[in-house]
């Protein structure tokens, strides 16, 4: 449970000290842990030219910074969907 009324800025979790923080609920990592451990890679970008309707990139434009992301979460989710 959170004892903050709202959600803390970077600085704000930066400055709590160390021993002020409860681990209590965070398992120990212990040789099972490690052992069975799997390296997950992420899945990275990659850059590439891509031809789009006018109209399609101007709508995400219109949306402001980041529309490059918004566009690849749109396609992410379409190939999501068709995976069922």
């Amino acid at each position: 449970m959170s004892t903050h009324k709202r959600a803390l800025e970077p600085t704000e979790i930066a400055a709590i000290k160390d021993d002020a923080i409860d681990f209590g609920d965070i398992p120990e990592l212990d040789e099972t842990f490690w052992r069975e451990a799997r390296l997950v890679e992420p899945d990275r970008t990659e850059q590439i030219t891509l031809r789009v309707k006018r109209s399609v990139l101007e709508h995400f434009r219109a949306s402001g910074k980041g529309y490059q992301t918004r566009i690849n979460r749109v396609l992410e989710s379409y190939v999501r969907a068709q995976r069922g």
